[in-house]
């Protein structure tokens, strides 16, 4: 079978629901780590923190530094006092925001929400503004004060829908370096990240990186054509600095090697490599970048990545790395070893 002709059925697998991972793990480097020789397709059984093992000076970690909103709202109909639920997708302009809204029906153009448990006197009111194609809405705020502040007070983090539990500590859904606001969903390989194991690393002579990549709730949307070159990939916001990438293109330069952590990584670095034949520019835009089997590397040399859902572009985008055969043989591994999967999961390091 040529990399062309894969369909999505190539990239399923048999997972118990008992391996998703509903909790973090207390110490969040603890967690099981599954290294993977992408060309041998041979692999280790360790600990995130043997990290250490696996770079050597002169390589170059690249870590998303997005941070979750507490997206998800909860509010009131004034005209009926019933429930309304808003999530906050992404921000276009001002106030306005691309938001899903439950119920939908009952949120009709020109209707409000309002926040808060006073109806009367409410801390932030909301209008529907537009009604877009995939069921979203265009809403804008009103409000006194800071938004950021106001959402802080009021928003909910908005866990995948596979996350059953309540989550006891909201930081642990962000990851230890998180800084600019903007995401739907968490960067989940940087989870496993402690300061003090980012210390050991630099240490070590390991450059430590950061870029910015929002993640939409796109990245849990199913792929439903079994022809995957079909399928539409969703948009989001990526920046990468002057100073980023004079770093990386300086350990490129040196010998080194550029280690994504996590998908959202790859998918910046990959963007801004794809547009400037290879190289690394301050950059800044939106990407809908679809890597799956036969794609053309153009930056990342290893990266840092968690379990990821069968028939997902997620695993398609690790397949194009590794090889479908690799990738599959260490999910099924994984699965008999009964490692943990998905955002709170454990994690892989593949390199080659």
């Amino acid at each position: 079978m040529t990399q062309e002709h894969y369909t999505l059925s190539d990239f399923d697998y048999d997972l118990p629901e008992a391996l998703i991972a509903q909790t973090p793990l207390k110490q969040r480097d603890a967690s099981r780590l599954l290294a993977l020789n992408a060309i041998s397709g041979e692999y280790e059984d360790r600990h995130f923190y043997d990290i250490l093992d696996y770079v050597k000076a002169g390589d170059a970690i690249v870590m998303n530094n997005s941070r979750v909103l507490p997206a998800r709202l909860h509010g009131a109909r004034p005209e009926t006092g019933g429930h309304a639920e808003v999530l906050l997708l992404r921000q276009d302009h001002g106030d306005v925001w691309e938001v899903l809204m439950k119920p939908a029906k009952k949120s009709p153009i020109g209707s409000e929400v309002v926040f808060g448990d006073d109806m009367q006197h409410p801390i932030m009111t909301a209008t529907v503004l537009e009604d877009l194609e995939h069921g979203g809405k265009m809403i804008e705020f009103h409000y006194d004060g800071i938004f950021m502040e106001l959402l802080d007070k009021l928003g909910e983090m908005p866990l995948p829908p596979y996350i059953k539990e309540k989550l006891a500590d909201q930081e642990r859904y962000q990851t230890v370096y998180s800084k600019v606001d903007g995401s739907a969903a968490a960067p989940t390989a940087g989870l496993h990240w402690t300061p003090e194991l980012l210390d050991k690393v630099r240490a070590k002579g390991v450059k430590t990186v950061e870029l910015t990549l929002h993640v939409g709730l796109g990245t849990f949307r199913p792929v439903e054509e079994e022809n995957i070159e079909d399928h539409k990939m969703h948009s989001e916001f990526y920046q990468l600095t002057a100073d980023a990438a004079q770093d990386l293109n300086e350990v490129r330069q040196n010998g080194g090697r550029i280690i994504a952590t996590g998908t959202t990584s790859i998918r910046t670095l990959e963007t801004i490599g794809s547009k400037f034949s290879g190289e690394l520019k301050a950059d800044s835009g939106w990407t809908d970048i679809f890597i799956k089997p036969g794609y053309q590397w153009t930056v990342v040399d290893a990266f840092i990545t968690n379990f990821h859902l069968p028939k997902s572009t997620l695993v398609m985008l690790v397949a194009a790395f590794t090889g479908r055969e690799h990738i599959m043989n260490a999910y099924h591994h994984a699965v008999a070893q009964q490692y943990r999967f998905f955002s709170f999961g454990d994690a892989m390091f593949i390199y080659k």
